[in-house]
């Protein structure tokens, strides 16, 4: 007879993680054990068992995160346990009673390495050891994946259950040289709080916009913005802006890339289209796929928060581990299992990008046109003022609203240019990455190019797809051709619809606002009107590449 607890217990899990039935085992907690790190500094984790019989075949699991031990992770935690997997919760150093001080991924690869020797050692393990987490908590298991596997294999992970993450956050700090203001300075607040447990101003700030943050976009130079939102410097934040060069050494060391290939553990993988980490994730997927391990993939219609995007990654999990390490038959009838947007429909698919994939070039004319035709030339001008910077429509961020909006009324501004394709006369689905080439000149020495492509629907909506951005300089005074990988998308633009494209130089506060003056992004704060062209010169014209798929 399950116990009040108990009941009240699973229902709690049913509404955190909906759709998703809680597994057979009630659950034993074991509260606050101290884990040793190699400095003598100790680490707070919840050891969370199921009771009864569980099958000894399963692995236990490690969560290793900085965002406290209870919640929707938590919540995940609890059900893999019912599930019948033991998991160990742990807080990372200088969070929720772990010591030390916490300093964003600089110290996750040793204190990893260290909680895994320490994990194989207690009587509790089942003797195989696999790791699970979304975000910060998938960047801790790279940390220590490959590492481990080539240079004390008896430690690494049997497998790897990666939610929406990646292995190196210097490269979605600055991606693709433009600083992501939002989410770095809207973590850095968040953080800092929890870091300080400063409970009400967190809850407070989950609640209603907050009014410091909004200030704190708008600070220059960016080494202040962390004052303006906090009330103090942040440490890492401080570092984050003061290294702009991914070849610095402070991210070259955070950077856990070039050991994606040495894992050769299964891998798990879940992510969706409105994701800050698409991009990264599927490189990764890539990687491994080259190298002949490639991993199980979900791509689904959902945001970096999504809680629908929980729920199936924990009942896919459970699946995927069953299968390896109990011999339970796979219900995925393909490895790749993808949403396809415009329509609302999944996919399963023997790879990503799918077979049938063509690359098709569109054209950017003078006229406003999106076409396959060569244009006949002409320049396109707009003016970008950093003191009324072009605003972000929506976009993959770690806001609550994280899909589709519509780009109507942005589309109205004069420091944002479209260029509309004909009304399609069938439909036409992408599936993979876009790639925007702009022919383009500015006339400051630094310069940022923001290209979105919109589905235009025949009652005047233009919704979002996909985008990217890239700051350049310094600039020569010429046009210079501009390459800037866009988000990947799969999707279809129905017969009746337009393809448009958007070229503007900003979307603040997700990426900050370029000064213009090419200084250090982190103490420029004198800022410059910006005279910028795209050239549609015939002989070399600014187009996109649009990968088109043939089912």
């Amino acid at each position: 007879m399950r116990t009040l607890r108990s009941r009240l217990s699973r229902w709690m899990q049913s509404q955190t993680l909906k759709g998703l039935t809680p597994g057979p085992y009630d659950l034993e907690i074991r509260r606050n054990l101290r884990v040793p790190m190699d400095d003598g500094v100790e680490l707070l984790a919840d050891l969370i068992l199921p009771t009864g019989d569980p099958d000894p075949r399963l692995p236990t699991i490690v969560i290793r995160g900085p965002y406290g031990r209870s919640g929707l992770v938590a919540g995940e935690a609890k059900a893999l346990a019912r599930e019948g997997f033991p998991v160990l919760f742990q807080s990372c150093r200088g969070t929720s009673g772990s010591g030390g001080l916490f300093t964003p991924q600089v110290d996750e690869q040793r204190d990893g390495i260290a909680t895994h020797r320490w994990v194989r050692a207690q009587p509790w393990c089942t003797g195989r050891v696999v790791t699970f987490g979304p975000s910060y908590m998938g960047y801790t298991q790279w940390a220590v994946a490959g590492t481990l596997q080539r240079d004390d294999p008896e430690y690494a992970p049997d497998a790897l259950c990666l939610l929406v993450t990646m292995p190196d956050f210097g490269a979605i700090t600055w991606d693709n040289n433009a600083f992501a203001l939002r989410n770095a300075l809207g973590w850095t607040q968040m953080m800092n709080r929890m870091v300080r447990r400063e409970t009400i101003p967190l809850l407070l700030g989950m609640l209603r916009p907050d009014r410091r943050l909004l200030r704190g976009f708008g600070t220059l130079p960016l080494l202040d913005g962390d004052v303006t939102a906090t009330g103090r410097r942040v440490h890492w934040y401080q570092d984050w802006v003061s290294h702009e060069r991914l070849t610095d050494e402070y991210w070259a060391s955070q950077s856990h890339t070039a050991s994606v290939t040495d894992v050769t553990a299964p891998v798990y993988m879940i992510t969706g289209w409105y994701d800050i980490f698409l991009p990264w994730q599927l490189h990764n997927h890539a990687a491994l796929t080259a190298a002949g391990r490639p991993p199980r993939l979900t791509i689904g219609p959902w945001g970096h928060s999504a809680r629908e995007l929980a729920a199936t990654a924990v009942g896919e999990a459970t699946a995927f581990l069953k299968e390896h390490f109990t011999g339970t038959d796979s219900t995925r009838p393909a490895p790749v299992r993808a949403y396809r947007t415009g329509v609302e429909q999944w996919h399963d698919l023997p790879s990503w990008p799918p077979p049938g994939t063509t690359g098709q070039t569109w054209n950017l004319h003078a006229t406003g046109r999106l076409h396959a035709d060569v244009p006949d030339g002409g320049v396109t001008g707009y003016v970008y003022d950093p003191d009324d910077p072009t605003p972000a429509v929506g976009g993959p961020s770690l806001e609550p609203k994280q899909g589709p909006l519509d780009n109507a009324a942005h589309e109205s501004r004069p420091d944002v240019v479209v260029f509309r394709g004909d009304v399609l006369g069938a439909a036409v689905t992408i599936a993979g990455t876009p790639v925007a080439r702009i022919r383009f000149r500015s006339s400051q020495p630094s310069a940022d190019v923001f290209v979105r492509i919109c589905d235009v629907h025949p009652d005047g909506r233009s919704m979002t797809v996909c985008d990217a951005i890239r700051r350049i300089g310094p600039s020569t005074g010429d046009f210079a051709e501009v390459e800037i990988e866009l988000w990947p998308a799969f999707h279809t633009f129905a017969a009746g619809h337009r393809i448009s494209v958007q070229v503007s130089s900003g979307a603040h506060p997700r990426y900050a606002r370029n000064p213009g003056s090419g200084e250090p992004a982190a103490v420029a704060s004198t800022t410059h009107r910006a005279e910028q062209e795209i050239s549609h010169d015939p002989s070399r014209p600014s187009h996109l590449e649009l990968p088109v798929w043939v089912p």
